[in-house]
């Protein structure tokens, strides 16, 4: 099923001044450049994450409507791929197949949809495994996948074979974001038990790493280029990151009154991206100078509850407002 919108509908480039810690703005010449798109689709999708595809795309789950989105910000065209009945995928990435892989709690399954071709296939976890709540997905560096369930699991999908294995987590619910470094560890967190956690890959087992700040809810991690995990942190809205090469920890609280880190992710440069409930934006970090910039969104409650991005893009969807907002640095 597809939904298409003019190149009017697309809204026009937002010159969103980025300021800094103490309200200051940005120099010129760092100022990136916003520009955001309703999805224009006949029914609500419930966009939850986003990733970008390999044709210049960018895809998007459908948590709502039980797609696979894909977006061509060249057109202003949005597509739906049907993934199944009772689709409700939560996480989107790119495979090292160049194909969109999907967590569908709906389903209790991992979704693989071919690109260009369309195919679905499901991966469902092993029968008689109870309801996951499937949240998001990475790849290692054998080309496997590995992926959590808020109801207290990690797991793991062998796309050569087909194999889909699943084990409880440690301390049981929570387990959400989850990414890999550039070595191919794979790492996740636990936003009900506050902490993160690295796999190992050979038998799945988890092995617990606490912060310094006790009860902050880790939402989701990312490893930047030094294999360092960097951590949002929903109940504390601090931005935390663990250096497991020296066992060390460092913090740093977002910006405002009230803040509420969801979303994290290290763009290609190593700069740090957090969304911010409180204060309905997005911030970039610098780890050199330990600065914040924020870039608010012009809607209310956007919502962003993950960072994708690509050379010079940092990719945003809104679930609470159904747009698409990339921010070109």
């Amino acid at each position: 099923m597809t939904a298409s919108m003019s190149r009017r509908a697309a809204l026009a480039a937002l010159a969103i001044p980025a300021v800094g810690l103490h309200g200051r703005p940005a120099l010129a010449q760092q100022m990136p450049r916003m520009q955001s798109w309703p999805l224009g689709t006949p029914q609500r999708t419930g966009i939850h994450d986003v990733a970008p595809a390999p044709d210049g795309g960018v895809w998007f789950s459908a948590q709502r409507s039980g797609h696979l989105g894909w977006f061509d910000p060249k057109t202003g065209r949005t597509e739906l791929v049907a993934l199944g009945a009772g689709s409700s995928p939560h996480g989107v990435i790119q495979g090292p197949d160049r194909a969109a892989w999907l967590t569908d709690g709906g389903q209790n399954a991992i979704v693989r949809v071919s690109w260009p071709g369309r195919e679905v296939r499901v991966f469902r976890l092993p029968e008689g495994t109870p309801y996951a709540n499937l949240n998001t997905a990475a790849f290692d560096g054998d080309g496997h996948l590995w992926y959590t369930g808020q109801a207290g699991v990690v797991g793991k999908v062998v796309p050569a074979t087909g194999e889909v294995t699943v084990q409880d987590a440690p301390r049981g619910r929570g387990p959400y974001g989850i990414c890999v470094t550039p070595s191919g560890d794979v790492w996740w967190c636990s936003l009900a038990g506050s902490f993160i956690a690295r796999i190992d890959r050979k038998t799945g087992a988890s092995t617990i790493v606490e912060p310094p700040t006790k009860g902050q809810g880790a939402r989701r991690v990312w490893s930047d280029s030094r294999g360092r995990i960097w951590v949002s942190e929903w109940n504390s809205g601090q931005l935390s990151v663990h250096d497991p090469a020296a066992n060390a920890w460092r913090a740093w609280k977002l910006p405002g009154r009230e803040p509420r880190a969801y979303a994290v992710y290290v763009d290609a440069q190593d700069q740090v991206w957090a969304s911010d409930f409180g204060a309905n934006a997005v911030l970039r970090f610098d780890p050199a100078r330990e600065t914040f910039e924020s870039f608010p969104f012009p809607r209310e409650a956007a919502n962003v509850r993950q960072i994708l991005g690509r050379a010079g893009e940092v990719w945003l969807p809104e679930s609470g407002t159904e747009h698409l907002t990339v921010i070109r640095t």
